[in-house]
């Protein structure tokens, strides 16, 4: 990895110099759009649309635009004057649980390498941030972007996650929201068996890009030359009769696929001969508390209510 800004952690008297890195990467098939008969490069030209003619980047400025349509145009002296800090400092402002810190404000993860000089007191306050359950709420300026953000420890290293401000978050108005929508007990308890026949732990390694991988595979077709054979398509399954039934579906299919996931890790484990082992599949966990569930009316609404970060 490159850093791509260097810094430091500035923790009351104590500063950390840094480095930091991009954290993620998206793995999306890039393209180019080409002519179609030759394959040639499609170029986009910067032209005004005033004059016509091809502008140089040394020309352009930036312009904002006026509800009436007109341009403010601002110039690099503008941007100067700006209250952006150049201190290159990552300012902890606080220390606070992670469940008060929406998942909806993270915008951008970034790893940060202290220099030599910084290691041990980066150690020390990973160790004593890591220890406390809390993360870092922290001030930062990026790319001439003032954001807040987040300090957390991964894998003993610190994760800095960029935040969006609390006006960039868009209010759920909609209007279900304010609707009473009548559910039947057995609907909830059914939902609830549905959500306890589905528990599992989460692994990430567990799943891939299903739809990258064909679109790679038919552009190394297309390299070599091979005919690209499509897959036909899975039926699906008849649509359900009622929202109860549907449930009901779902539950029997989860707890099918649970056990029938245990009955194959069970049998693909082999001895050093060749032979299978056979071993009983588990049963899935069923859900629902004993106990005649009183009728429930509930009022749709957008809740507030704090989710853990991940």
């Amino acid at each position: 990895m490159r850093s791509i800004w260097k810094g430091a952690i500035s923790f009351g008297l104590v500063t950390i110099p840094v480095k930091l890195y991009s954290a993620t990467e998206q793995r999306d098939v890039a393209f180019h759009q080409v002519h179609r008969e030759d394959g040639g490069r499609i170029r986009y030209k910067r032209v005004c649309t005033k004059d016509g003619e091809e502008i140089p980047y040394s020309d352009i400025a930036k312009g904002y635009e006026l509800p009436g349509g007109e341009i403010v145009v601002l110039t690099d002296e503008d941007f100067e004057n700006l209250p952006l800090s150049s201190s290159r400092r990552i300012d902890v402002l606080l220390f606070a649980t992670e469940e008060q810190v929406d998942p909806i404000y993270f915008n951008k993860s970034y790893y940060l390498e202290p220099e030599a000089q910084g290691t041990k007191p980066y150690v020390l306050l990973r160790d004593a941030l890591e220890g406390s359950g809390k993360v870092a709420v922290v001030k930062v300026a990026l790319r001439q972007r003032e954001s807040l953000g987040t300090l957390r420890v991964r894998d003993g290293v610190f994760v800095l996650e960029t935040m969006l401000w609390p006006d960039e978050v868009r209010a759920p108005e909609f209007k279900f929201l304010e609707e009473d929508v009548d559910l039947r007990p057995q609907e909830l308890q059914m939902a609830t068996s549905l959500i306890d026949s589905m528990e599992g732990e989460f692994d990430p390694g567990e799943y891939k890009d299903a739809y990258r991988e064909a679109l790679q595979s038919v552009i190394e077709a297309k390299v070599e030359g091979r005919e690209v054979v499509t897959q036909e398509p899975e039926e699906e399954a008849p649509a359900a009769a009622d929202l109860l039934s549907a449930l009901r579906a779902s539950v029997e299919a989860a707890k099918k696929g649970r056990s029938g996931g245990d009955r194959a890790k069970d049998d693909g484990k082999a001895d050093a001969d060749g032979k299978t082992k056979r071993g009983t599949s588990g049963k899935a966990k069923t859900g629902g508390k004993s106990g005649k569930p009183s009728a429930t009316k509930s009022k749709a609404r957008s809740g507030s209510g704090s989710r853990k970060s991940a």
